[in-house]
């Protein structure tokens, strides 16, 4: 690692992805800011860190709320001084219901926490990121598969996540001349509470109910982690990791 120090804030980190990625950074020798909606899952995502667990801060946090992100990173610079990394993965999803049948609040929920809740706290680590010194970080943005392909009856996440992969272009290019680079990385099947059902049937474009291949979620933090340990002047600017036998490619 070439970053003169190694701090990371991961959203959604008290459950999955954003879970195992908080191990997987702590065991690199980053200390992490762990935020979410809930301090329960924070507190567990700290237990499981063991001797680890010293180099966290819990911050629950609504992504989706200005005030409630402004503090986030008010209390991470109070804490540990300054902001290498943002992981913005706090995400949700909505039942899968027919275009025609989905509401405003479906589509409100998900929009504010997938999107809203990125933009606001990529443009906190993005102020924070240009004035200190030494200046610049690295965000990366968690995508999705649906940022390419898109599952039936999943609008409101398949529009977010297209949506996600504009502003990772848009920061990457805002970033460059203060030293802050930004990636995207896109996760597929991951055997996590929201991904693991997958394993036991999932609709498909055809019409059909299916079950579909996952993987480890560790091999998602694995994947963040190494984009993560390059220096500022090298970046992953889209990275896809997915179960190998899962219908990503041909789908449809």
């Amino acid at each position: 690692m070439n970053q003169p120090s190694r701090n990371a804030v991961i959203t959604g980190a008290g459950t999955g992805i954003g879970r195992s990625t908080a191990l997987a950074l702590l065991d690199e020798g980053y200390s992490v800011v762990l935020a979410g909606r809930r301090r329960s899952p924070l507190e567990e995502t700290r237990s499981l860190a063991g001797p680890h667990g010293q180099r966290t801060l819990v911050v629950p946090t609504d992504v989706s709320d200005p005030l409630s992100v402004t503090a986030l990173f008010r209390a991470s610079l109070d804490h540990f001084g300054r902001v290498d990394l943002l992981f913005n993965n706090a995400g949700v999803n909505v039942p899968s219901v027919s275009f025609e049948d989905l509401t405003f609040e479906q589509w409100n929920q998900v929009v504010s926490i997938n999107l809203t809740g990125s933009f606001l706290c990529a443009q906190a680590a993005f102020r924070v990121m240009k004035d200190q010194n030494p200046r610049g970080g690295r965000i990366i943005n968690n995508g999705s598969v649906s940022a390419h392909a898109p599952r039936p009856n999943s609008a409101p996440y398949t529009s977010a996540k297209h949506a996600i992969t504009g502003l990772t272009k848009s920061l990457s290019l805002d970033g460059r001349q203060y030293d802050i680079a930004c990636g995207q990385i896109d996760i597929g099947n991951a055997a996590t509470d929201m991904g693991g059902r997958m394993a036991y049937g999932v609709p498909q474009a055809n019409g059909t109910i299916a079950a579909e291949a996952v993987m480890d979620v560790r091999e998602a933090a694995r994947a963040v982690v190494y984009m993560a340990s390059l220096p500022l002047e090298a970046n992953v600017q889209f990275l896809t990791v997915m179960a190998t036998k899962m219908p990503f490619v041909g789908r449809g």
